[in-house]
């Protein structure tokens, strides 16, 4: 039994798929399973217990190079990934992108069954005309875990529970702890982590509000806590840190997705946007104080009791709009609100 799931983006929705590659795992202890996926989440599932083989897309690598001029290495890549789709015939390929991209893939893949939601799915681009068996649509206002899980049931292969699993390794946690070390702490508790950037600029919080935030968390708990971010996010952090009267500890681009997973796995909190790391510290059980406005939380949020979402409660939210004249979803979010939901946090993990 050899099994495709194409599932190519982006980090969160990478994350939100892992229950289902455990489902199927499960369902099958002796098949060959492969996960097609883009490299910016690769990391995620490379060296995952339920994996048998990844299969790395480039596309905006190759994007990058077309605009560059490069186009004949970005061709020869190309030509090289379809070459790997198809040197294995799969008995079931799971379509759980449902996007155009991962359409074309599926179609140019080797696949007996090729399983997917059928027309009627919010932001499909077609995917199910490349299927041979199409799932009868969900709706979007359930979550996206449970939303795939959904299409395994319908093919036969029912969950058993919630599952992540992810692939963090000895080595990972000992990285974090030099990591840690270095910067002072050892033995914090508790150990509240902050990822204050997202991608969409209308999931922002304002940089005077994660200051005062922090600030407040170092006073109340006799804390110094610990800002992440991707490399990117450097100058906005620096920002932050510039505002704060207290003292923090800045991991910004210090750490790859794992040893991030690791990080999180280690902490008590994380404060986070609606952004990949916010799924992160979910997947590894950290409870999490999400700062919810533009999306909806009932969709893409941290799943289970232990977490607190954060929201203005506008009636104009969710509106999933990337661009706002105002953002007034997110910028009415007080810092007494997520105050009070990691003093929840707090107070179920000191009963």
């Amino acid at each position: 039994m050899n099994i495709l799931i194409v599932k190519l983006s982006a980090i969160g929705d990478v994350i939100h798929t892992l229950p289902a590659l455990n489902a199927i795992r499960s369902a099958y202890p002796s098949a060959r399973i492969t996960w097609l996926v883009e490299e910016a989440a690769a990391p995620l599932i490379t060296g995952h217990p339920a994996l048998d083989r990844v299969i790395i897309s480039r596309r905006k690598s190759w994007i990058r190079d077309f605009r560059k001029g490069q186009w004949k290495s970005a061709v020869l890549e190309a030509a090289g990934l379809v070459q790997t789709l198809r040197d294995t015939a799969y008995d079931m390929v799971f379509d759980f992108q449902a996007l155009l991209k991962s359409g074309v893939l599926i179609a140019l893949s080797r696949g007996r069954r090729r399983i997917g939601f059928d027309r009627g799915m919010e932001h499909q681009e077609h995917s199910h005309l490349f299927l041979n068996e199409r799932v009868a649509p969900v709706g979007m206002n359930c979550h996206a875990i449970l939303r795939s899980l959904m299409m395994l049931d319908a093919a036969g292969i029912h969950c058993r529970g919630i599952f992540y699993r992810l692939p963090i390794q000895a080595s990972d946690r000992e990285a974090v702890t030099r990591l840690l070390s270095k910067e002072g702490i050892k033995d914090v508790r508790p150990l509240i982590c902050i990822n204050p950037v997202a991608k969409w600029t209308t999931k922002l919080w304002p940089n005077e509000r994660f200051a005062e935030l922090a600030d407040r968390l170092s006073a109340r708990y006799r804390i110094s806590p610990v800002f992440t971010g991707a490399p990117e996010d450097k100058e906005t952090v620096q920002e932050i840190l510039s505002r704060m009267k207290s003292s923090a500890v800045d991991l910004t681009g210090k750490t790859s997705l794992k040893t991030l997973a690791a990080l999180y796995e280690t902490a008590d909190i994380l404060i986070s946007t609606d952004t990949g790391p916010m799924h992160l510290g979910a997947a590894v059980n950290t409870p999490v104080v999400a700062l919810f406005g533009p999306t909806a939380p009932w969709r893409t949020g941290p799943m289970g009791d232990q977490h607190q979402v954060i929201r203005a409660g506008l009636p104009c939210s969710p509106c999933f709009k990337r661009q706002c004249s105002s953002c007034d979803c997110m910028n009415q979010i007080q810092v007494d609100q997520v105050l009070e939901g990691v003093a929840r946090v707090v107070t179920v993990q000191s009963t």
